[in-house]
């Protein structure tokens, strides 16, 4: 009679060697070099980081609390809207807290510095200035609602926008990251950015400033870096990416953080899918910047730059 299926199983893990003492050994050894690094070098804290898992329901509870009638619970009525909205943000910024907080902590620790005793009422004002600037973002979500539902003849209203649009999702996300980095809690702000990357596709760096009116149409691989600048009625379609055409090097040999090295993009300008835009330069407002174009320099504004044109220019500059 043959065996069960379980017995078969166990029988078969126990006929293999596979070395796994040396293996674990090993692993142990790498990990004591890698924090050796990092302790040389102050790269790296402790265990106690900010969660993503936490940070996703923080996020939830906020794009709920900010458009509760389409992003909050299904059986909620408007009559209950702001006891919604309270239970709601009083939960998530508590939560929030707690991993601004933790984020606190371990930038202590990787800068070699004691925990600071402050930390706890450093974490409060950060979370308390967010929660103030709560409406603003709102409000400038709506915008960016309005521009997508505007921009786009297929959107049949802005619920539509709200519950099926990636790039507007992608927007919430960065409207609320980009808060908790400028108050200094960049490591979740970078969270919740990668959340909504994982999510849409888009990737949109926290450090990006966007201003009113945006709208990102399709957005599947959109890249917007670090440093980039948008202005406002500002409408890009899939594929664009805002990168660096380069990235400067100390004497140390490691790259600079933080310098600018990303486009600016003025009012009203339009880029079309799969346009590449590098460096640290300027779109003119109301220009528009066709499909699949290469672009590394400045160009004024009212400008019309497509693939042709770029092209042209290019063997122009030739010697």
């Amino acid at each position: 009679m043959s065996k069960p299926a379980h017995e078969l199983r166990i029988v078969a893990s126990e006929a293999h060697d596979w070395s796994l003492a040396q293996i674990v050994a090993e692993l142990r050894d790498v990990r004591r070099r890698w924090r050796e690094s990092c302790a040389r070098n102050h790269e790296c804290g402790g265990r106690e980081l900010p969660a993503p898992e936490q940070i996703r329901d923080i996020v939830d509870g906020l794009r709920g609390a900010l458009f509760p009638m389409r992003l909050g619970p299904p059986d909620l009525r408007q009559e209950s809207e702001d006891f919604f909205v309270a239970h709601t943000l009083d939960s998530a910024l508590h939560a929030l807290h707690q991993q601004v907080l933790l984020e606190l902590h371990y930038s202590a620790r990787q800068s070699g510095h004691e925990l600071d005793a402050n930390n706890d009422v450093k974490a409060v004002n950060i979370v308390r200035t967010f929660a103030a600037t709560l409406p603003q973002v709102r409000s400038l979500l709506d915008t960016d609602v309005r521009a997508a539902y505007n921009g786009d003849p297929a959107a049949h209203s802005v619920d539509e926008i709200l519950l099926c649009y990636p790039g507007a999702q992608a927007v919430i996300h960065h409207r609320l990251a980009h808060v908790l980095h400028k108050l200094g809690a960049s490591m979740i702000a970078r969270i919740i950015a990668e959340l909504a990357h994982s999510e849409t596709g888009i990737d949109i760096h926290p450090g990006a400033q966007i201003g009113s009116g945006f709208f990102i149409d399709h957005g599947t691989g959109v890249v917007i870096g670090e440093t980039a600048v948008i202005g406002e009625r500002v409408r890009i379609y899939q594929a664009v990416t805002l990168g660096a055409k380069r990235f400067n090097v100390g004497e140390d040999g490691v790259l600079e953080k933080g310098a600018p090295r990303h486009p600016i993009l003025e009012d009203d300008v339009v880029v079309y899918a799969g346009a590449t835009i590098l460096g640290r330069i300027t779109i003119g407002k109301g220009s528009s910047i066709g499909g699949n174009v290469w672009l590394t320099r400045s160009v004024p504004p009212g400008s019309v730059i497509t693939q042709a044109s770029s092209q042209h220019e290019l063997a122009g500059s030739k010697p």
